[in-house]
């Protein structure tokens, strides 16, 4: 709560701070966000911007504010349905508290194939299962966050099978730990932050992580090797506005918000995947390894994660959330988009090469 209070203070001074006046008709929100303007993440944001101002005629304008000035990480969904921003980046899979189905879905998603699938498959759990738009009352969710999949970076053991993995210590995000350590390793969860100089040091072996990380957090100077395991995630809603500001809007430009999201998602999309690839070229460049897994070592590492993840599903029960049937309509979904066409209950898959 004083953290909460303190946001509130520091975005009121920001507001009164060498602010230019706004011109007659136009309408000006700010965005906040935790990451700095380079981030993939905030590439796409200013992608998004310039849609909005673009489709608007100008009429709507986008005021950001970066690393973290107004915005934090564990609190961002709170702060946004106070009006410390306007729209912000939340980020509901690290909130402490009151979004534990939100965070668990994201584990749902064994054997998902891309990044629109992601989305498609959370809008389709979203509109069904309240239990997940309930915890997001308070915010009009304006974007779904997708992500490229992790592989396994190490420093100096390469993984060419499953078996490698015994014996390893790993970070490794929470929905992960149980299926490494069924395989024999040693899983631990520590901050981002403090991987690289683990890794340097050896107080671990390696990190699940994209590779794009080889490049943003400059893995690929303390590790050799990357394993092209596919590790599963799903998609979360990830920017939104608070619903008092929303409903303040006028109906055209609450219209034209809406509309956006097709395009910020686009946008997420191919920022992300442009990443990815820079990280990979950047990895090969500096001497990284890739190894690949075997298709019967995918499945069943795809088979375990599912398996886990059931289970963590069941474990809702504890909140007050069945995340059974959540977890069996994501699968559900994934299986039937086999053929690779969207589940009716979704929008349109978004297209990078259609937006600006």
């Amino acid at each position: 709560m004083r953290r909460l209070i303190a946001a509130l203070l520091a975005s009121a001074l920001l507001a009164g701070c060498g602010r230019a006046p706004v011109p007659a008709g136009v309408t000006e929100l700010t965005y906040a966000s935790p990451y700095p303007p380079g981030h993939p993440f905030s590439r796409a944001d200013i992608r998004w911007m310039a849609w909005v101002e673009k489709a608007s005629g100008g009429r709507i304008r986008i005021k950001p504010f970066w690393a973290g000035a107004l915005l934090s990480s564990d609190q961002s969904m709170a702060e946004i349905r106070h009006g410390v921003a306007d729209i912000g980046l939340i980020t509901p899979i690290y909130t402490r508290g009151g979004a534990h189905a939100q965070r668990a879905q994201a584990g749902f998603y064994g054997g998902v194939r891309d990044m629109p699938e992601q989305i498609a498959v959370y809008q389709c759990i979203a509109a069904r299962f309240p239990a997940l738009t309930d915890e997001l009352k308070g915010l009009r969710v304006l974007a779904i966050q997708p992500g490229n999949f992790p592989g396994i970076v190490t420093r100096s053991r390469p993984v060419r099978s499953l078996d490698d993995l015994k014996g390893l210590r790993l970070r490794a995000p929470a929905e992960n730990l149980e299926v490494l350590r069924a395989l024999g390793a040693d899983p631990v969860d520590m901050p981002m932050a403090d991987v690289y100089s683990a890794l340097a040091k050896g107080v671990i072996d390696g990190v699940v992580a994209p590779a794009d990380t080889l490049k943003s957090l400059h893995f690929a100077e303390v590790a050799r090797y990357f394993t092209t395991l596919k590790v599963s995630r799903g998609s979360y809603p990830a920017r939104a506005m608070g619903m008092a500001r929303w409903n303040a809007l006028p109906l055209a430009d609450r219209q034209l918000l809406a509309e956006s999201e097709r395009a910020w998602e686009a946008a997420l999309i191919d920022e992300i995947n442009t990443a990815e690839q820079a990280g990979i070229q950047f990895g090969k460049t500096h001497g990284v390894t890739f190894l690949p897994i075997s298709p019967a070592d995918q499945a069943r590492f795809d088979a375990m994660y599912n398996r886990n993840a059931a289970r963590i599903a069941r474990a809702l029960t504890r909140f007050g959330a069945d995340g059974t049937p959540i977890f069996t309509e994501a699968q559900r979904l994934i299986a039937a988009d086999a053929s690779g066409a969207p589940p009716p209950c979704a929008s349109p898959a978004p297209d990078p090469s259609t937006h600006d």
